[in-house]
């Protein structure tokens, strides 16, 4: 269904629509963009993508609370692009480390390379064994960061401290809904519709 969805485009709202809105590649870019997750309680629990969080509204596993000002449109469906959403059902979250993932690494890094601080799209980012595997290296919270390319390649096989000007921007640490929430607080600082959600 996401997939179908993503072959409209996108048009903000009161506009006319009759081809004015953004073609596929923005649509793309749209279906990425933020999206605070809350529990049945208002309690903010999560930060996905556009994309996931239309499917969810679609499900009727979540409702929208707050709209981004654009609309998607296809054949058969215009719906209005969400900012903020809420689940219909409580769902218990443990107070604990997040899995270790690809999407949850560039989450924690804020989609930064950790060595020349470039903040880039998900897809231009690579994720770097601090110490590499070939040395011994565990693909842990503590040894991987969001890298770009240029500094993927740059730091190799090498310990950083046989690179020259080479440094992390932050120790990197596992991530924590405790550390998911500082993040919401972040975005929600430039975002005034999550602003009043983020008082935990």
């Amino acid at each position: 269904m996401a997939h179908a969805k993503a072959e409209g485009y996108i048009g903000t709202h009161g506009g006319t629509h009759g081809g004015e809105g953004l073609r596929v590649v923005k649509t793309t870019q749209a279906l990425q963009t933020p999206v605070l997750v809350l529990n049945a309680s208002y309690e903010p629990i999560n930060i996905c993508g556009a994309r996931r969080a239309l499917v969810l509204v679609l499900k009727g596993v979540a409702r929208t609370e707050e709209e981004q000002g654009l609309e998607l449109h296809s054949a058969r469906v215009r719906m209005a692009m969400p900012s903020v959403i809420r689940l219909l059902e409580y769902r218990r979250i443990p107070h604990q480390t997040r899995a270790l993932s690809r999407k949850n690494i560039l989450l924690r890094d804020r989609n930064t390379c950790q060595y020349c601080g470039v903040i880039l799209p998900s897809a231009e980012l690579t994720l770097d064994h601090v110490i590499p595997r070939s040395r011994g290296g565990l693909s842990t919270w503590e040894n991987l960061v969001a890298a770009c390319h240029a500094c993927n390649r740059r730091k190799g096989n090498h310990l950083l401290h046989e690179q020259e000007h080479m440094r992390l921007q932050r120790e990197p640490r596992p991530f924590t809904l405790h550390t998911s929430r500082h993040i919401m607080r972040m975005i929600g600082h430039s975002d005034s519709k999550w602003r009043k959600y983020l008082y935990y």
